[in-house]
């Protein structure tokens, strides 16, 4: 397993990932690998159809500390505000995008329970832009400004 860059895997990228219905070692294998690749390319968040996997699976780590997040649902948002994004699938692109600064997010964790979350910043950053590859939807369709730079450091 490794990164998928767009427009070369566009179909993946692109398409609404399949609910994970059973929380098994599969799962668990493929979220270490996210963890692996995440780490990899130094970057704060991944989501599984990132790197192939048609599940709805993404794992973010704002700091020093990694979340799993399986079959999300953002169900509350407050406050817009414009911020700059990136995306390890997106080579010297970033963008300016409107985001929620907090959010309230159902989820469930690597052993299948069901579990809410309350987030701001950049982990409601995160866990937005993440949410929206599992819908197939890239920053670059939300962004209002996009730029070219030459090298990418912190991407989600």
């Amino acid at each position: 397993m490794d990164l998928i860059k767009f427009p070369e895997f566009n179909h993946i990228l692109r398409k609404k990932t399949r609910k994970v219905e059973f929380f098994d070692k599969e799962i668990k294998k493929i979220v270490n690998e996210m963890k692996k690749i995440l780490t990899k390319y130094n970057g704060v968040g991944l989501a599984a159809n990132q790197i192939g996997i048609d599940l709805s699976i993404f794992i973010a780590k704002p700091k020093n500390k990694f979340y799993v997040f399986i079959n999300p649902e953002i169900i509350e948002g407050k406050k817009e505000t414009v911020k700059e994004e990136g995306c390890l699938s997106i080579e010297n692109k970033w963008g300016l995008v409107k985001r929620f600064e907090e959010v309230k997010i159902k989820y469930q964790d690597i052993k299948g329970k069901t579990r809410t979350l309350k987030a701001k910043g950049l982990l409601a950053h995160i866990i937005q832009h993440e949410i929206d590859h599992l819908n197939g939807v890239l920053f670059i369709d939300k962004a209002l400004e996009i730029y070219e730079i030459e090298s990418n450091d912190k991407k989600t």
